[in-house]
């Protein structure tokens, strides 16, 4: 490990090279933009994608489409990309004794020194009221989902200071709008949006497990936990496990949610997504390698691909 000298410019270390926030943002917002993860936006992704699947499967499952679901798609996406924000800003402010001793996030904007708690704070509430406004146009079912995702996301920080399973928490709060964005749509939470949730932790143990190899070795000098560390070696079988179970919940959703009253033809189709998906994250496991840390944050980023594939599926089921 290395001092707490920020990269370049306040470069984050694991930021996508050239990204936007570095090459084209202002340079007073740079620094809580970075606390955004506005400069990696896979997160934002794997937090929205969950959203999409929710909605996509509720209308699958009522055969109700409206206009009103066009707005929950784009509020989806404008809430993620707040509410992913709000999290990590959350996420850095509890961290940042760890971050400052782990390599790869010594040059976060904390840690590094380029913007304070108390300004962090501010920025945190300033994404929760804005992301606010977006939930109050939704009805009372899905805000009060919403107000209830707060819980998942405010624990999430700590889960890696008191159990070796934080991804699990991390899946409860990444994976809460497939219920919300359900409850949005038809008024009330189904038993296949709840299938879909428990899907999408599955989902998120695959590669948020992948993710976290890349500091295992820090993680073991400062006492932090995590799957990565728990399964060592036997990574790949415990993977295994996790496609399984994604694989097979949300196939399970998606016949809840479509028999009786979908045809055959787009109940097929929409379960081709789950199978397809399985095989994708069939060729991360053999990419794996646990020691190549610029695999290990490649194959994460493929998630949103990952995530996408299901997604594509149940859209195209929606039209026949």
């Amino acid at each position: 490990m290395q001092g707490n000298a920020p990269t370049p410019d306040g470069q984050v270390a694991d930021a996508v090279s050239g990204n936007w926030v570095d090459t084209h943002a202002p340079a007073f917002a740079r620094p809580y933009l970075r606390l955004s993860r506005a400069d990696r936006p896979i997160g934002t992704w794997l937090l929205l994608i969950p959203c999409w699947w929710g909605l996509a499967l509720a209308i699958l499952y009522d055969g109700q489409p409206r206009w009103e679901d066009l707005w929950i798609a784009m509020g989806s996406a404008f809430g993620a990309f707040l509410m992913r924000g709000a999290g990590c800003t959350w996420n850095d402010i509890t961290d940042r004794e760890f971050d400052g001793q782990v390599e790869r996030t010594r040059s976060r904007p904390i840690p590094s020194g380029q913007v304070s708690v108390r300004q962090a704070a501010v920025w945190m509430v300033l994404q929760c009221i804005l992301a606010l406004g977006i939930l109050l146009s939704f009805n009372q079912a899905a805000i009060a989902m919403g107000v209830l995702s707060l819980l998942p996301v405010t624990i999430y920080p700590f889960a890696k200071r008191f159990t070796w399973w934080p991804q699990v928490f991390l899946g409860l709060a990444f994976n809460w709008g497939a219920l919300l964005a359900w409850a949005a749509h038809s008024g009330s939470v189904g038993w296949p949006a709840v299938t879909l949730y428990l899907s999408g932790i599955a989902w998120t143990l695959f590669y948020d497990t992948i993710y976290a190899h890349q500091d295992a070795e820090d993680d073991e000098l400062i006492g932090i936990k995590s799957t990565a560390r728990l399964f060592g070696a036997d990574t790949a079988r415990w993977l295994k496990y996790f496609l399984v179970a994604t694989v097979s919940l949300m196939g399970l959703a998606i016949v809840d949610a479509g028999v009786p009253d979908a045809s055959m033809l787009a109940l097929g189709v929409a379960l081709c997504g789950p199978w397809a998906m399985g095989w994708h994250m069939m060729w991360q496991l053999r990419a794996l390698d646990i020691e190549d840390n610029a695999r290990l944050l490649q194959l994460f980023r493929v998630n949103r691909d990952t995530g996408l594939i299901p997604l594509i599926f149940l859209c195209v089921a929606l039209l026949l």
